[in-house]
C-alpha cells in the first residue's frame, strides 16, 4: 500500500493571521516546554507569526531568553495593537481563546482552537 501524500497548507502572507499570546501566559503556572511546543507548532505548521502582547516586555524577555523561548516568537507588541488569534487569560478581543496556562494537558486543545479561529481548522 502506498503512503498517503502529505498535504500542507500554504497561505499567502495577507491571509496569515498572527498568533498573539498574552505575556502572563509565558510564566508559571505555564509549563515552559508546552509554551515552546505551542509556538513551534504555530510557527512551523501554521506558518503563523507568533508575538507576545505586553505593556512591559523587559521582564518577560529576560525570563524567555535564557530558556530559548524566543526561538519561535517574532516580537513583543503593545496590547491591542495587532489583530489576530489570541491566547489570553480573559476575553477582551474577538478570536480570543481564554486559558489560565499552557500545559501538557491543554496544549493540543489550544492548538486546535487556534487553528479554528485562524480559519485553518
Amino acid at each position: 500500500m502506498l503512503p498517503k501524500p502529505r498535504t500542507e497548507i500554504y497561505l499567502p502572507e495577507e491571509f496569515q493571521m498572527p498568533i498573539i499570546i498574552r505575556d502572563q501566559l509565558v510564566t508559571p503556572p505555564t509549563w515552559f516546554a508546552s509554551f515552546r511546543d505551542l509556538t513551534l507548532y504555530c510557527h512551523v505548521f501554521m506558518h503563523a507569526e507568533v508575538v507576545i502582547e505586553s505593556r512591559d516586555p523587559d521582564p518577560y524577555w529576560k525570563w524567555m531568553r535564557p530558556r530559548e523561548g524566543m526561538d519561535f516568537v517574532e516580537d513583543f507588541v503593545k496590547p491591542g495593537s495587532e489583530d489576530g488569534a489570541r491566547l489570553d487569560i480573559e476575553q477582551n478581543f474577538p478570536r480570543t481563546i481564554v486559558t489560565d496556562r499552557i500545559a501538557p494537558e491543554n496544549v493540543h486543545r489550544l492548538i486546535a482552537q487556534l487553528k479554528f479561529v485562524s480559519g485553518l481548522g
